[in-house]
């Protein structure tokens, strides 16, 4: 399957080291972008072909990825609309929804919407993906392929959860980053020097991570674990449900659900 990559940035960049990394061969990935410069650094780090013409790119290819920020989408996709066949289109681009790149590719059916998330860099990402009703088994089979090259994946059957996706995984790591400038900040106020600081809170949201991912519990089963009563754990839960940071944190992703929606709204005007 021959891929092109139209958008040379950073989220392409872990997708394509990632396939290479899996062993696809770096004859059957193409990168198109307009700087040179980006162009450079994919073809010497990833010994791919790289262009700057997307039209010319995207006319032999099995696949087509989409990795161009939102607002260029529309003009992309002009480009793209003549040239396109029965070609495999996957579009990372967040907010653009799957009817409208469709219309703006001139009817173009196979598209698959995928919401990866900035832990693919580290092939730790998870992806949503929605496929339009044009794509056949196969490329539904293909897309899911380009996209566990960064990470795990999973399938929603309504577009709109996209929505809650880009809420929940995708604006995620920023969420766990905040968490993690709390419990630095608490450490050093508590009198820990700042390396220390760092590398305390850094090393327990991973290892909590990796402690729920191993096992079978629930978080609230976890967290129970840890709370004992009348212990220091319990002190500082209770002070966290008093002010209500549970409840405000659902607030906040469900906002971040409705400017995707609003998103898509709004990028969807011709």
């Amino acid at each position: 399957m021959n891929i092109v990559f139209i958008g040379g940035g950073n989220m392409a960049a872990a997708i394509i080291g990632g396939l290479v990394g899996q062993g696809r061969p770096p004859s059957m990935l193409q990168a198109v972008d307009v700087l040179p410069e980006a162009r450079s650094r994919l073809a010497q780090q990833f010994g791919i072909r790289t262009s700057s013409d997307p039209a010319a790119a995207a006319s032999s290819a099995d696949c087509i990825v989409l990795a161009v920020k939102p607002q260029q989408m529309h003009e992309v996709a002009a480009a793209l609309a003549p040239t396109l066949k029965k070609q495999l289109v996957i579009s990372i681009a967040a907010g653009i929804r799957g009817n409208d790149l469709a219309r703006w590719l001139g009817g173009h059916a196979a598209i698959v919407r995928a919401m990866p998330n900035t832990p693919a860099l580290v092939a730790a990402g998870i992806t949503g993906l929605h496929a339009l009703p044009g794509v056949s088994d196969r490329q539904r089979s293909d897309a899911e392929a380009v996209l566990s090259a960064v990470g795990s994946t999973f399938w929603v059957n309504e577009e709109s959860a996209l929505d809650a996706v880009t809420a929940v995984s995708g604006s995620g790591p920023a969420y766990v980053f905040y968490f993690i400038e709390a419990l630095e900040q608490a450490a050093r106020e508590l009198g820990l020097p700042a390396d220390i600081a760092r590398q305390s809170a850094l090393q327990t949201f991973a290892g909590a991570v990796k402690l729920a991912v191993a096992g079978d519990a629930d978080p609230a089963t976890l967290r129970a674990r840890v709370t004992s009563k009348g212990g220091t754990t319990e002190r500082a839960i209770g002070a966290l449900d008093e002010a209500q940071v549970k409840a405000a944190f659902v607030r906040a992703v469900r906002a971040a659900a409705e400017r995707s929606a609003e998103l898509g709204d709004t990028l969807g005007k011709d």
